[in-house]
C-alpha cells in the first residue's frame, strides 16, 4: 500500500502539473468520452493503458469476466453505466473486451473452482451461454484452449446482452452506435477484433479496415410507422 500511496504523491507533484490545463478543461467543460469500454477487472488488463487514453477519453466499466447482464435481469452497476454512457454522454461506440488467461472464464469452464464463492458463481450465470457454445461446438479441447475460446465466445454473448438494453437498442436501431468485440492477448500484447461479417476474431492492424462487430447503420425494422401489416420494409 505504501508503494501505491507513493504513486499518488508522485501524480500530485509530477504528473498533474504537466496536465493541469487538461484537468482544468475537464473540470469546467465536463466529460465527453469517445467510447464506453466494458472490460474485465483483471489487474493485468488496464483499458486506459492499452488504449493509451488521456483523462476524459474513455468511459470504463470493469467487472469479473467483462459481463453485461441482460437488461431484464436486475438493476446494477453495469446496466446503469451503459444507460448513462449512451443516454447522457452520447457515447457512439461500445467495446466489450475479453482477454487471455481470464480467471472468470477458467471458473466458468471449471465450476469446481467456484466452491466457497456463491456470488461469483451467480455472476457467471450470465456467461452460461458461452459455456454451452464451447461444450457443444468445440471438441477435444485442451483446458487452456477451452478457456481462451470461452473468453472469445463470452464477448459474443455479452454483445448480444448489450442489445437488450433499451438505450442501446434505440441507438442501434437509429444508426447512432457501433458495437465492438475485442480480445486482448496478455502474453503477446495483441488485440483481436470481432468481425461481424464473418463472426471471427481477427488481428487489428493499422493498414487494414478495423473489424467491427456491429457497424452503425439504420436498423429500423420498417421505413414507416404506418406501414401495413405484412408489408416488406
Amino acid at each position: 500500500m505504501n508503494d501505491l500511496i507513493g504513486r499518488v504523491i508522485s501524480f500530485e507533484k509530477q504528473v498533474f502539473p504537466n496536465q493541469s490545463a487538461l484537468y482544468a478543461r475537464l473540470a469546467t467543460d465536463g466529460q465527453s468520452p469517445k467510447a464506453l469500454m466494458i472490460s474485465c477487472a483483471d489487474s493485468r488488463v488496464a483499458p486506459e493503458h492499452i488504449m493509451q487514453a488521456e483523462p476524459g477519453d474513455l468511459f470504463v466499466c470493469r467487472n469479473a469476466g467483462n459481463i453485461v447482464p441482460p437488461f431484464s435481469t436486475a438493476n446494477g452497476g453495469v446496466s446503469s453505466t451503459v444507460e448513462y454512457a449512451v443516454a447522457a454522454l452520447g457515447v457512439r461506440d461500445i467495446i466489450v473486451c475479453g482477454h487471455s488467461d481470464c480467471g472468470a472464464m477458467k471458473a466458468l469452464m471449471n465450476p469446481e473452482m467456484l466452491v466457497g464463492m456463491p456470488n461469483v458463481a451467480a455472476w457467471l450465470r450470465h456467461s452460461s451461454a458461452a459455456h454451452s457454445v464451447v461444450s457443444s461446438s468445440y471438441r477435444d479441447l485442451e483446458s487452456h484452449d477451452a478457456v481462451r475460446i470461452a473468453s472469445m465466445e463470452n464477448v459474443v454473448i455479452q454483445l448480444a446482452h448489450l442489445r437488450t438494453h433499451p438505450s442501446v437498442a434505440a441507438a442501434v436501431a437509429s444508426g447512432q452506435i457501433a458495437l465492438h468485440g475485442w480480445f486482448f492477448d496478455i502474453h503477446d500484447g495483441l488485440m483481436l477484433g470481432l468481425d461481424g461479417d464473418t463472426g471471427r476474431f481477427v488481428p487489428i492492424h493499422e493498414d487494414h479496415p478495423m473489424p467491427v462487430a456491429l457497424r452503425a447503420a439504420d436498423r429500423r425494422a420498417t421505413e414507416s410507422a404506418s406501414a401495413p401489416l405484412g408489408e416488406a420494409a
